[in-house]
């Protein structure tokens, strides 16, 4: 697993956020062999598929120091632990329903010295706190992640864009999107990153008001 790729698409990180991209490669490798959180199959493109991916958002929203930004069911924490490393000021609150899986984030994050990430085994139904963004690896439908989260969304906003939900989405969405056709500002990740994994994935941002 080589970490250069990020550094490619990211010139702009200090040397200790490049050593924490480093450090992620051989902790997913160690953990995931104890506790499975990314397919077996799939570990060896940890950077690109996983990585690289979670910071697309990056691509689309440059988040303000000072942000809250919740991880709906964030796994082994994707995309939360490498935008956290990206946005040292912007603080990360990362929630699964599965307990081992927030273990392996909260243990990887604590290893790398992240400062600005809390966690949460538990419910996105059961989360009380109040956040400018929610971020998610399309682990629901559109529609479902923003029904449970709207009462998650406060109604400050801090960032060039509103507050609201950002996804990492793949394929036809058009279905999807449904009735925030209107709203939704859909950025495909080509336009970014040349690897043909990206081809069809996109970052979907929905206003939350």
């Amino acid at each position: 697993m080589d970490s250069s790729i990020i550094a490619n698409y990211f010139p702009e990180l200090t040397a200790e956020q490049l050593a924490q991209v480093a450090q992620l490669g051989p902790l997913y490798a160690d953990w995931n062999a104890k506790i499975n959180v990314i397919s077996r199959k799939d570990i060896d493109n940890l950077y690109e598929h996983h990585v690289l991916h979670s910071l697309g958002i990056a691509k689309v929203i440059h988040f303000r120091p000072g942000t809250c930004v919740m991880d709906l069911g964030t796994g082994g924490g994707f995309p939360g632990i490498p935008l956290a490393i990206l946005f040292p000021d912007v603080h990360f609150h990362l929630v699964d329903s599965i307990g081992k899986k927030v273990r392996v984030a909260s243990e990887i994050a604590a290893s790398i010295g992240l400062q600005n990430v809390t966690f949460r085994h538990g419910r996105g139904e059961d989360e009380k706190g109040v956040f400018d963004f929610v971020v998610s690896r399309a682990v629901m439908p559109l529609a479902d992640l923003v029904r449970i989260v709207r009462k998650n969304i406060s109604r400050d906003c801090h960032n060039a864009y509103p507050n609201g939900v950002i996804c990492l989405k793949g394929g036809e969405l058009e279905h999807e999107i449904g009735t925030f056709r209107n709203v939704a500002d859909i950025t495909p990740l080509e336009g970014f990153f040349a690897e043909p994994w990206f081809k069809e994935k996109k970052v979907v941002f929905v206003p939350v008001r």
